[in-house]
């Protein structure tokens, strides 16, 4: 499996999906049952394959990702060729994650406790494993409004 297996959650919302992949695979309904009650290893293959198959979809179409933590907030514009990141550091102790914090960092951008950082970086071989890496971190997909005032901002 190169990604992770979908939550249950996430199988629930994609169920009819899920159908639909099986049934490229000639596997009916009745099939399905049969196999996760008698082989529950191919069961958990074809899960895996379909959850991979998801990401891919998903990856291939991502193009900016946030991780904001109390003291940092990392911007990412994913690029063709490579990825773009803006990083917003606080010298102070104050919590980004908060509507406070937020609003704070908002009204005190050109503050000397307010440190912005930008780069550029290649993606590997696998440029939605790089994605998917940064979304296990923590960081989630955007509309990239955040990036976009940032980048005009500091660009």
């Amino acid at each position: 499996m190169k990604y992770s297996r979908l939550t249950k959650e996430q199988f629930e919302e994609l169920h009819q999906e899920f159908i639909n992949f099986l049934a490229t695979q000639t596997i009916t309904a009745q099939e399905w049952k049969s196999i996760k009650t008698n082989t529950p290893e191919v069961a958990e293959q074809e899960l895996d394959v379909f959850s991979d198959l998801v990401w891919e979809g998903v990856l291939k179409n991502v193009t900016y990702l946030e991780h904001i933590s109390a003291q940092q907030m990392h911007l990412f514009n994913l690029n063709e060729n490579d990825m773009h990141v803006i990083a917003i550091k606080l010298k102070q102790d104050i919590n980004l994650t908060t509507k406070e914090g937020f609003n704070w960092l908002r009204e005190n951008l050109l503050d000397d406790d307010v440190e912005f950082l930008q780069a550029k970086k290649e993606y590997s071989k696998d440029k939605n494993l790089d994605k998917f890496k940064l979304i296990q971190q923590g960081a989630v997909i955007t509309k990239g409004d955040l990036f976009i005032y940032f980048d005009k901002l500091v660009g």
